[in-house]
């Protein structure tokens, strides 16, 4: 064999096994089409006179952070809580409420900022109105047992970190 036919036989390997090595290979599957998990709660109360800033964000598939002066933490709210809490914004009618309820001011209110389902009301102490006050409690409570040591208290013992 020629040196010529041994270059055109060599090119001609070459050339078919670079084309069968891209049919050879396994696909690659496409990245999570899964969509992020959106923003179903975003609590956030201020002021007192012990300074208060705290916030609660729940996930709509339940994952929560919550962030106080002390503590900030991730963990997993269980389904009862989150239909709970569907449930007393069901309530409050939270949907029909006003976007501000604030009065003519005074030193160490609580001010509050509550997003729920992408529709916000801010209110403070003294002009809550009542519908509203459930959510709020339960807003607090649930901020007083994320920022527990072991998120174990009372009701929210179906907390899981």
């Amino acid at each position: 064999m020629s040196i010529r036919n041994w270059i055109a036989v060599s090119v001609l390997v070459l050339i078919v096994a670079v084309m069968a090595s891209g049919c050879l290979g396994t696909r690659t599957p496409a990245g999570s089409s899964q969509a992020p998990p959106a923003v179903m709660l975003d609590y956030h109360r201020t002021g007192g006179i012990a300074g208060f800033d705290d916030r609660l964000v729940i996930f709509d598939n339940g994952a929560a952070i919550i962030s106080t002066r002390s503590v900030s933490r991730e963990f997993q709210v269980d389904p009862s809580e989150l239909s709970k809490l569907n449930r007393l914004f069901g309530q409050a009618q939270f949907d029909t409420l006003e976007g501000n309820y604030t009065s003519r001011g005074g030193a160490d209110l609580m001010h509050y900022g509550i997003t729920y389902n992408n529709r916000t009301v801010n209110t403070e102490d003294t002009a809550t109105p009542s519908s509203l006050q459930p959510v709020i409690a339960e807003m607090n409570a649930l901020i007083a047992a994320g920022s527990s040591e072991n998120l174990v208290t009372g009701s929210f013992s179906n907390f899981r970190t």
